[in-house]
């Protein structure tokens, strides 16, 4: 059987971006394909009680500095180079996350999703904002009044209620949350875990990888940063 791996996204979180970044690497080394799975992360801090750190965090003396850097390191680690602040952080991700589905439901994902991303960490812009929103999409080649009118469809609109849902069920309270096979990682942090994870599960030897696929004593601890 096909071992599933799935990253749980929603545009409004940057750790979720930043984790992206270290996807492709992971895919070439396992030859493990992720599923994206578009999840709204207002719907999931509702459901559980949870706020991003942007309010958690307000207040509190030297751990969004310590948090700062682990960014950074995380960044460096990973060489990543177009990642900016977004200054209108937080934004309103339901356009975003609809968008998303639509454009799974129109074979249009690839293309979307990287100008999402786009518009909201390398060059960002207030995409809650409708009109600026469509003219980001349209500077990057998407038909966004295609995929806006298909977001307003009911089965778009139930798609992604469902899939929030369904996280939630599954453990997740937060974004990026990761799923191999059963077992979840949460947040950026743990995108090495998420590696081992898949090595272990998979019960193969990865040549391309730096240990050649050595199992992990322990991988079940969850911990990481709030997105």
């Amino acid at each position: 059987m096909t071992l599933k791996v799935e990253f749980q996204f929603d545009f409004g979180s940057p750790n979720a971006y930043l984790a992206e970044a270290a996807i492709p690497g992971i895919e070439q080394r396992t030859g493990v394909k992720f599923a994206y799975v578009p999840v709204l992360l207002g719907g999931i801090y509702k459901a559980t009680g949870n706020m991003s750190p942007f309010e958690s965090l307000r207040g509190i003396k030297n751990k969004p500095e310590y948090q700062a850097l682990e960014t950074q390191r995380f960044i460096r680690r990973h060489n990543i180079t177009k990642f900016r602040q977004n200054p209108f952080f937080p934004v309103n991700t339901l356009m975003l996350m609809r968008g998303a589905v639509a454009a799974q439901f129109e074979c249009m994902f690839e293309p979307y999703f990287r100008a999402a991303y786009h518009h909201m960490w390398e060059e960002p812009k207030k995409m809650d904002d409708l009109e600026i929103f469509r003219s980001a999409f349209i500077s990057s080649g998407i038909e966004i009044d295609r995929l806006l009118a298909r977001a307003q469809q009911d089965d778009v609109k139930k798609r992604l209620i469902d899939l929030t849902n369904d996280a939630v069920s599954r453990g997740a309270f937060g974004s990026p949350t990761f799923f191999v096979g059963k077992e979840m990682f949460f947040g950026k942090d743990q995108i090495r875990d998420v590696e081992d994870s898949i090595v272990e599960q998979s019960g193969k030897r990865f040549p391309g990888r730096p240990d050649a696929g050595r199992i992990p004593v322990e991988s079940d601890e969850l911990v990481g940063q709030q997105s």
